[in-house]
């Protein structure tokens, strides 16, 4: 059962993943540095949040839940593969400021997003 749930989530969180890039890259007619560095951020909040509300509510969901929502939709949904590919690239290709500079705030940011989404779990 644990599988399946992880399955499920993974598979839910990359469709997301997926549908944000297409997303930001209509919207923002962006390069791909905004679609990972979005859902790096937004994947950081959710893992924070549901992380702070497991740890105050113990009982809040049983473990498979759990498991669906964090390995699963989170780790299929957040891109730190692709966010290192592409911090690979770019240092390949020689744009060092450009690399070091995304590879620094998707950092500090997802950090960041981490905290308050475990901050905010204590108000929910």
């Amino acid at each position: 059962m644990q599988f399946l749930m992880i399955f499920l989530g993974g598979g839910l969180g990359s469709c997301l993943r997926f549908g944000t890039s297409l997303m930001c890259n209509k919207v923002f007619d962006a390069h791909f540095l905004v679609a990972t560095l979005l859902v790096n951020i937004l994947g950081s909040l959710a893992l924070g949040f549901l992380s702070g509300l497991f740890m105050a509510k113990t009982g809040f969901l049983n473990p498979n839940s759990r498991l669906f929502l964090t390995v699963g939709f989170c780790g299929g949904f957040t891109t730190f593969s692709t966010f290192s590919m592409e911090g690979f690239e770019l240092l390949k290709n020689g744009q060092t400021t450009l690399a070091a500079g995304y590879m620094l705030l998707s950092v500090i940011l997802c950090l960041l997003a981490v905290f308050l989404g475990y901050v905010g779990a204590k108000y929910v």
